[in-house]
């Protein structure tokens, strides 16, 4: 790759002096374009500067994003559904407070992302051969830097170390690492749209994701998660290039990696599906999320795990009895505490706040501060 576009370049200026392409002179590919450079220290430079090229549109997607869930994370704000662990139920939770945690984590990707992309910053040019700068004037490696900066836009730092840089691609790696995070992350949302928006009749249908095509060839009216679905076969794919960079990058031996190439192919790949996948997420997708209200409030008010607020209350024991024993009847908890008489109704409303449920104490009894005086 280096030496194709050393030749590209003396033809070019070669042809501009009048002279012919494949003659190489006056500029020869070797003597005059490489002149203070080797494939073993332009390769890693090129890799890094392409890796920061691409980096604000992938942290713009990530924001869009991120801003994306949040926004719904206030307008869900006050819907109330029942919480699943195990894919059981659970106690309740916000709408909201599901969607802002979404943002939350988008948004934490996206600063460990901008924290590897920091080391991608260290230049290894100059380095030569083998990073011990033979053949290189002292002065080479801080003017390319200088150059680069201004050539680019970007905030670059010569390296101290330009043989550690040549022999590891760990800043790569730790950089590839971060993307695979993300990816993990969001393929982990996806799937969670998908199982929320699940139905229309036979699934938990809390949510109404988009529709951007017709679902079935056979099955008239159905309307499948494709956004949602594509973004978990992007994320599949990152993480998988992931590994293949990580294999790679252990593949070298003593003074060079030799797998260079497909480690730059893998890594600025995952960038831009990336990129693509965040930024068509939330405006296809996730900007266009309705919750169903009804159906949140229809499975909470069925949860027998709203009887854990009844635990400080009866005991554990007594607790778990009558959530069975509301599955077994197929009564709701609120009903079987008034059948069986054992709270009165300004209690039981009182103990089974749902809202109240959501945030930190203890249903039924005054809120405290830090200090434990009343609020």
């Amino acid at each position: 790759h280096n030496m194709n576009c050393n030749e590209v370049l003396a033809n070019r200026a070669n042809e501009i002096l009048g002279g012919k392409r494949g003659e190489y002179r006056p500029v020869d590919p070797n003597d005059h374009v490489n002149m203070a450079q080797s494939t073993n220290d332009v390769i890693p430079t090129a890799i890094r500067l392409a890796a920061l090229a691409q980096l604000p549109a992938l942290l713009d997607a990530l924001g869009r994003l991120a801003r994306a869930f949040l926004a719904k994370g206030q307008a869900f704000d006050g819907i109330l559904k029942s919480g699943r662990t195990h894919l059981q139920d659970a106690t309740p939770i916000r709408l909201g407070q599901e969607f802002a945690a979404y943002g939350g984590t988008v948004e934490r990707n996206r600063d460990r992302i901008a924290a590897a992309a920091a080391a991608l910053r260290d230049l290894g040019i100059g380095g030569s051969a083998v990073g011990t700068g033979l053949n290189v004037e002292p002065e080479y490696p801080r003017l390319m830097v200088k150059h680069l900066k201004e050539l680019t836009g970007l905030e670059l730092r010569e390296g101290q170390d330009r043989v550690q840089l040549m022999q590891s691609l760990g800043d790569a790696t730790a950089f590839s690492g971060a993307l695979r995070t993300h990816a993990v992350d969001l393929g982990k949302i996806a799937s969670d749209l998908r199982l929320l928006a699940s139905g229309p009749r036979t699934g938990l249908a809390e949510i109404v994701l988009p529709a951007v095509q017709p679902g079935s060839s056979i099955m008239p009216g159905k309307v499948n998660p494709s956004i949602a679905e594509m973004v978990n076969m992007v994320c599949y794919q990152a993480i998988g290039n992931d590994v293949t960079i990580a294999t790679a990058a252990e593949a070298g031996q003593l003074e060079l990696n030799v797998m260079m190439p497909v480690i730059a192919h893998n890594l600025l790949f995952t960038m831009l599906i990336l990129t693509n996948a965040s930024r068509i997420f939330a405006e296809r997708c996730v900007e266009g999320i309705e919750a169903d209200r009804a159906m949140c409030e229809h499975w909470l008010e069925r949860s027998p795990a709203i009887v854990t607020a009844l635990a400080p209350r009866i005991g554990y024991a007594a607790a778990a009895q009558l959530a069975k024993e509301a599955v077994a009847r197929n009564v709701t908890v609120r009903q079987l505490v008034r059948d069986k008489g054992l709270l009165t109704d300004a209690e039981l409303d009182r103990v089974l706040d749902l809202r109240a449920m959501t945030e930190p104490g203890v249903p039924g009894e005054p809120k405290r501060d830090r200090k434990g005086k009343k609020q």
